[in-house]
């Protein structure tokens, strides 16, 4: 199983951003996965700042030779499917090969992002339509196409496609869909890949007081390296390929030594 770490979009110094993907690289992760958000809203009503997610990516492997970098995910509802493919062959050729491009059909966080800059949201089946044309656009183009997303019509993209990317949810309802997804796929190689929050830390108190510092809600992992290293295990054993972690405190590079040094030898221990 590969282990993949998200990059902090919601900052407005970039260069906090690609101290994460060094470190990343640095530590032996697998990958490095940006958000595509206009902005976002944090629980107290403050508007958060965003890095554009592909263009930050580019950057991302410019300071990078290894690791791969991804996106999770580029919506279908932002950028023309011409656009957004050419945009993603150029983050290939950036990257020299190293590019996992999942895309997403967007959901009612992404809908006041579309209408405060002009961009018709539409309706479920607008959405899905997009994303259909936007991941047979971007097919065979020499990276992997992932499609993000839990409602049944975005499975069902998904499973002509190259992989998919399940955000949150437990080892069993993992399962649950990933199995006949599997059964569906078209392609070789198909790949699942689950991302979700987690508070880390070097033991389970330290976690737990980080958790309980940055308001996590119930869905998030946390845990010490032992505890992280059984939950991602047991999604592996559930269908992940790839677990990629989304710190509460992605801003901090240290999280990617942890995931690298702490949680993985427990993964790799107990195999």
């Amino acid at each position: 199983m590969k282990l993949g770490l998200t990059l902090p979009n919601f900052v407005e110094d970039p260069e906090i951003l690609l101290r994460v993907a060094r470190a990343a690289e640095h530590a032996g992760l697998d990958g490095v996965f940006g958000y595509e958000h206009l902005f976002r809203v944090g629980s107290d009503g403050t508007r958060r700042p965003a890095l554009d997610g592909l263009t930050s990516l580019a950057a991302a492997a410019a300071e990078t030779e290894r690791i791969a970098i991804g996106t999770l995910v580029a919506r279908a509802s932002l950028r023309p499917a011409a656009a957004l493919a050419h945009t993603l062959d150029t983050l290939q050729r950036v990257s020299r090969g190293r590019l996992l491009a999942a895309i997403g059909a967007g959901d009612r966080e992404s809908r006041d992002e579309n209408l405060e800059f002009g961009v018709e949201f539409g309706d479920v089946d607008d959405r899905i339509a997009a994303l259909r044309f936007a991941v047979s656009t971007a097919l065979d183009h020499g990276y992997p196409v992932w499609v993000g997303g839990m409602h049944p019509a975005v499975r069902a993209v998904a499973a002509s496609a190259d992989g998919w990317n399940r955000w949150g949810g437990t080892s069993e309802q993992l399962a649950a869909t990933a199995e006949p997804l599997r059964a569906a796929a078209t392609r070789p190689g198909f790949t699942i890949s689950w991302g979700g929050l987690v508070a880390m830390g070097a033991t389970d108190a330290e976690a737990k007081a980080k958790a309980d510092r940055l308001g996590a809600g119930p869905h998030v992992i946390v845990g010490g390296p032992e505890r992280i290293a059984d939950a991602f295990r047991a999604l592996g054993e559930a269908g992940a390929d790839w677990v990629i972690a989304g710190p509460l405190d992605s801003q901090d590079p240290d999280n990617a030594d942890l995931l690298a040094t702490a949680v993985r030898p427990w993964l790799e221990t107990s195999a």
